[in-house]
């Protein structure tokens, strides 16, 4: 193929597509399956069970489907899911799934993975998702639609981020984030919601009132958060984004909810 370069070491085992493009000194295991026209650009190795997406363009030494940084792994034959249209900056790492989290790591489709991001075993980054300079996720962290996680944050293990959720730079994220929220510090703490990603994706200003409403009453110092939150269900029962972010309170999960900071409850 006149599309690899002559540099590339390439298992015959693997399966890449007549239409991909491999560049200098990338190495690709057994186990790897390169769909349409991804771009490998120098010095990538991409191992494991991995597949990639077409479009997916991948920078010099990245490291992707290598084994999990897990002293639990014993070899198992998890897999790791890269969608289309990914970029993947340079240094990034990015790990396969274990026997623990479902055998599966998975990324979505249009992110951007900035210099230095990890992405650890078990997690699962859906669409349009921004992962800025040397942002970690440790294992098992689920982030949803259009999230911004800031440069040099990190995500403790189990974590999950609703859609529309902006994580401040160097923030050190340990309890869930909900949908159209903003959290920023160490550790990090909910800061309203995310008004500049709302406008920017064009929600309407009604849309955002609601928002803005049930947040206030979900956060506010009466009650139980249990109890504020079946408020805001009764009250907000036909807006979508509102019971996105009740449904995502309720759901089952080994973290608690990220809150406001004290000073800056209700």
């Amino acid at each position: 193929m006149t599309n690899i370069h002559p540099t590339a070491i390439i298992n015959p085992q693997a399966e890449v597509s007549d239409t991909a493009i491999i560049g200098p000194y990338c190495v690709i295991g057994p186990n790897v399956k390169l769909i349409g026209d991804v771009e490998l650009l120098s010095h990538v190795a991409v191992d494991g069970r991995t597949t990639i997406g077409a479009g997916t363009k991948a920078f010099p030494f990245s490291s992707i489907g290598h084994q999990p940084q897990d002293l639990k792994y014993n070899g198992e034959p998890s897999e790791l899911v890269i969608g289309e249209n990914n970029v993947i900056r340079e240094h990034v790492t990015i790990n396969p799934g274990t026997e623990g989290g479902g055998m599966l790591t998975q990324i979505g489709n249009n992110c951007l993975l900035m210099v230095g991001v990890h992405v650890g075993h078990d997690c699962k980054i859906a669409n349009h998702v921004v992962l800025v300079n040397n942002a970690t996720l440790g294992g098992h962290v689920e982030i949803d639609d259009f999230v911004v996680f800031g440069g040099l944050g990190a995500a403790h293990q189990f974590v999950r981020i609703g859609k529309h959720a902006m994580i401040g730079g160097m923030s050190a994220v340990e309890n869930d984030v909900i949908p159209y929220g903003s959290v920023y510090g160490n550790r990090a703490h909910l800061n309203g919601l995310n008004l500049i990603g709302l406008k920017r994706r064009g929600f309407d200003r009604d849309v955002i009132h609601a928002l803005r409403n049930a947040y206030r009453l979900l956060f506010a110092n009466e009650g139980t958060l249990n109890e504020r939150v079946d408020d805001v269900a009764e009250l907000f029962n036909d807006n979508e984004p509102v019971m996105e972010i009740v449904n995502f309170i309720q759901a089952e999960s080994s973290r608690a909810i990220c809150q406001p900071a004290l000073e800056h409850a209700g």
